[in-house]
């Protein structure tokens, strides 16, 4: 990160050192108005000031460490159903297995014909003889 797009032009090049002593207000976009009420709050002038404040670093830690907080016992048992209903509704959705030694397939697959690979075959076979018959 290019350090001289977050603070005034008055303060590029300098050492962070000399940013951690600068006022709050040389950090860009935060304006000398902005800087008092922080001052009036907190009673914070520099920018080491700000990152000291116990609430800033209780932030930060609770912005961290929500990142890696594990779900609850009822979090993973709502996600799980969630999945479970999924996969009943879509069972062909999910990708072919990695083990399953399939690379691609080099012949299509012939063709069969629907009026006899169907659950009713039977029954249609039976009716279409029925049909000729009494068409003749």
């Amino acid at each position: 990160m290019n350090i001289n797009t977050i603070v005034d032009a008055e303060f590029t090049g300098k050492c962070f050192r000399d940013l951690r002593n600068a006022p709050l207000s040389a950090m860009r976009g935060l304006s000398t108005k902005d800087a008092k009420a922080l001052h009036d709050a907190f009673n914070i002038t520099t920018i080491g000031d700000l990152a000291n404040l116990k609430f800033v670093k209780w932030a930060s830690a609770i912005n961290v460490l929500a990142d890696e907080e594990c779900d609850t016992d009822e979090q993973t048992a709502k996600e799980t159903l969630l999945d479970d209903a999924v996969e009943m509704t879509f069972p062909a959705s999910d990708p072919i297995s990695v083990d399953a030694g399939i690379t691609r397939i080099e012949v299509p697959p012939d063709m069969v014909n629907a009026s006899t690979d169907h659950q009713h075959a039977k029954s249609i076979e039976a009716s279409t003889k029925q049909g000729g018959k009494g068409a003749k």
